[in-house]
């Protein structure tokens, strides 16, 4: 009975990350997006994501954090875009808010990790 809790628990959580948009996909400024994106979590693990070929509101993206590589196109609306477990948005020109869902994989649990990540053209 303990798995089906936590099963619905790591779902619960993560559906509570993905709020639905009633706003339509736009354009979006190449250069509010474009380049690489670093910063650090709190546990000190650093990351890196590159956004590349932004065409209207579709983007190529790259993210790495250790021996983690993640490759994927994907959409940009309300100044974000997902890409795994991971959200990706601007909250002002030059830096970003990274959410990532974490699991451990002794437990099995799950936790939000939150970091931000600067612009380098």
């Amino acid at each position: 009975m303990a798995d089906v809790f936590s099963i619905l628990s790591a779902n619960y959580k993560t559906v509570g990350m993905s709020v639905p948009s009633k706003t339509p996909y736009v354009p979006v400024d190449p250069k509010l997006y474009q380049g690489d994106w670093t910063g650090k979590y709190a546990n000190n693990k650093s990351f890196k994501i590159s956004v590349s070929n932004i065409t209207g509101f579709r983007a190529k993206v790259h993210y790495q954090s250790g021996s983690t590589n993640k490759y994927a196109d994907v959409l940009i609306r309300d100044n974000a875009f997902r890409i795994g477990d991971l959200k990706f948005m601007v909250t002002k020109e030059g830096t970003a808010v990274i959410k990532n869902v974490v699991t451990d994989p002794a437990t099995g649990g799950t936790m939000l990790d939150t970091a931000y990540a600067k612009q380098s053209k």
